[in-house]
C-alpha cells in the first residue's frame, strides 16, 4: 500500500477492512471467541481494537506462511467446536456466505469456500478424484500443468472442528516451493484422515477478493459502492447514478426517496418516506423526517430534521441540531446544540448554537448566537412567534419572549420583554462636508 498504516487497516466505505471481517464473523455468533493473528503494525492493529476488550490477539513475529499464522493462533483457540478462519484483507466476506461452512465443521467436516474462475492464475487449485471429494490444495508454484487447467480455486476461507485443526497444524512441513508452511495442507491431512471436506462457493466473487495495492483497493471500493447502490434501487429508492453514491455505514429509506448524486452517507442514516437529498451532500448518523429536502451542498452530522422541512442549499446542521416539523434551514446557515420548534425559519446566513428556538420564529439574515465566552458555552432562548432582524447578535445567556421584535442590527445583551420591540444601534448621524482621505502623492 505504500503507506504507514498497516494495509488491514486501510478503508472500505469508511471501514478498516479487518474491522469489516471481524463483523461479517460476529454476524454468525456475537459470542464467540476472536482472535486475531498480528505481525507488521501489530500496535496499530491492537488499538484499532481497543473498544473490544474481550479481544485476543496472537503475534506472529515471523511471517513462515499462511499454517504457521494459524499455529501462532492456537493457544488462544478456546474450547468451542469449530474454528472459522478468515483473511483481515480479504474486506467484503458476507456472513451468509460464511454459514455454510460453519454448519460442515459443525457436522464434523471441513467447510471449505472455493471459488470457479475462467482465469484461476495465481490461486491454489482444487484437486479431486474421479467421485468429486476433495483430496488436497496445490499452490500454483507447486502445480504441475495439469494442474493447472483446474478453474476451481482456493479462497483460503475455511472452517474446521477445532480439536481436528490443532492435530492437523502440528503436522505441517514447510517442503515446498516458497518454504512456507501452507494452510492449504490442512485439507490434504483432513482428506487422509477420512475427513470429508464439504466445499460451497460465495454469492459474489468480490466477496473473496483482496486488497494489495491502492488500485485494488479503489476497484472494490467501487464494487462495493455499485452493490449498495443496487440494494437500495431494489428497495425502491429513485438514485439519479448509482456510480455516484458512496454509503459508509448503514442507511435506511421509507419509499419515494430520491438521492442526487456525489452525496456520501455515513455512519447510520434514516431517510423518511418522500424525502429528498440534493447534490453532493453529506449526511453522518442523521434521521430525516418524511417529505423534508436537503438541498445541494448540504452538510449534516448527528442531527434530527423533522416532516416536511426545507434544509440547504450550503446549509450545515452539526451535532445535537433538533429541528422539529416545517423547520427551514437555509443557505450557509449553521446550526449546532441547538432545537428549533415546528415552522421556525432561519433562511440566509446565520449561527444558532446552544439555543432553544420556540415555533413560528423567524431569524433574519446575519443573524448569531454569541454562545461562548472564552471558556463556558451560554443558552439563548427564543420563545414562540418572536422576530429576529437581520445582523442581530444575542449574547447568551439571554431569553427572547413570545412574540417579541428585535430591530436589525440589534445587539441583544438583556431579556427582550413579550411583543414589545427591543432595538440596541447607535444614533444615526450625517456629517455635512466630510471628505474622505487621499492617497499622498509618494
Amino acid at each position: 500500500m505504500k503507506s504507514a498504516l498497516p494495509k488491514v487497516l486501510h478503508p472500505i466505505a469508511g471501514t478498516s477492512m479487518v474491522r469489516r471481517v471481524v463483523e461479517a464473523a460476529s454476524q454468525l455468533d456475537s459470542q464467540a471467541q476472536v482472535t486475531l493473528v498480528i505481525g507488521h503494525g501489530a500496535e496499530a492493529v491492537q488499538a484499532h481494537f481497543a473498544d473490544l476488550p474481550a479481544f485476543q490477539f496472537a503475534l506472529q513475529a515471523q511471517q513462515l506462511g499462511t499454517g504457521h499464522a494459524v499455529q501462532c493462533a492456537v493457544p488462544s483457540l478456546d474450547s468451542s467446536p469449530v474454528t472459522l478462519i478468515l483473511y483481515g484483507d480479504v474486506p467484503l466476506i458476507q456472513p451468509d456466505s460464511l454459514k455454510p461452512l460453519v454448519q460442515s465443521a459443525l457436522a464434523g467436516h471441513v467447510g471449505l469456500m472455493t471459488l470457479t474462475l475462467s482465469d484461476p492464475t495465481g490461486y491454489g487449485r482444487i484437486c479431486r478424484n474421479s467421485s468429486g471429494q476433495v483430496l488436497g490444495i496445490v499452490e500454483q508454484k507447486d502445480a504441475s500443468p495439469q494442474q493447472l487447467q483446474i478453474s476451481e480455486v482456493n479462497t483460503g476461507i475455511l472452517a474446521c472442528p477445532t480439536d481436528k485443526l490443532k492435530t492437523w497444524l502440528k503436522g505441517l512441513s514447510n517442503n515446498n516451493a516458497q518454504g512456507e508452511y501452507y494452510l492449504t495442507d490442512v485439507i490434504e491431512k483432513a482428506a487422509k484422515d477420512g475427513c470429508t471436506i464439504e466445499t460451497s462457493q460465495p454469492a459474489h466473487e468480490w466477496e473473496v477478493l483482496g486488497v494489495n495495492s491502492r488500485i485494488q483497493q479503489a476497484e472494490l471500493e467501487r464494487t462495493w459502492q455499485l452493490h449498495q447502490a443496487s440494494q437500495l434501487m431494489i428497495a425502491g429508492v429513485q438514485l439519479a447514478d448509482p456510480a455516484r453514491v458512496d454509503v459508509r455505514g448503514q442507511i435506511q429509506c421509507g419509499i419515494d426517496v430520491s438521492i442526487d448524486i456525489g452525496c456520501v452517507f455515513e455512519g447510520l442514516v434514516t431517510l423518511a418516506d418522500g424525502v429528498s437529498v440534493g447534490p453532493y451532500c453529506v449526511l453522518k448518523d442523521v434521521s430525516i423526517g418524511a417529505g423534508t429536502r436537503i438541498e445541494a451542498y448540504s452538510h449534516l452530522v448527528q442531527a434530527q430534521v423533522g416532516q416536511g422541512g426545507v434544509i440547504g442549499p450550503y446549509a450545515r446542521l452539526r451535532p445535537g441540531a433538533k429541528l422539529a416539523n416545517d423547520v427551514h434551514i437555509g443557505n450557509f446557515v449553521e446550526v449546532k446544540n441547538a432545537t428549533i420548534a415546528n415552522a421556525s425559519k432561519a433562511n440566509h446566513l446565520a449561527y444558532i448554537g446552544d439555543a432553544q428556538i420556540g415555533e413560528r420564529v423567524n431569524v433574519g439574515a446575519g443573524t448569531i448566537t454569541c454562545n461562548y465566552d472564552g471558556a463556558n458555552k451560554h443558552l439563548t432562548v427564543i420563545e414562540d412567534d418572536a422576530f429576529i432582524g437581520s445582523d442581530t447578535q444575542l449574547v447568551a445567556p439571554v431569553r427572547v419572549g413570545k412574540g417579541a421584535t428585535l430591530g436589525a442590527g440589534t445587539t441583544l445583551t438583556k431579556n427582550a420583554p413579550d411583543g414589545s420591540l427591543t432595538v440596541s444601534r447607535a444614533k444615526q448621524i450625517t456629517i455635512e462636508g466630510w471628505k474622505r482621505p487621499t492617497k499622498k502623492a509618494k
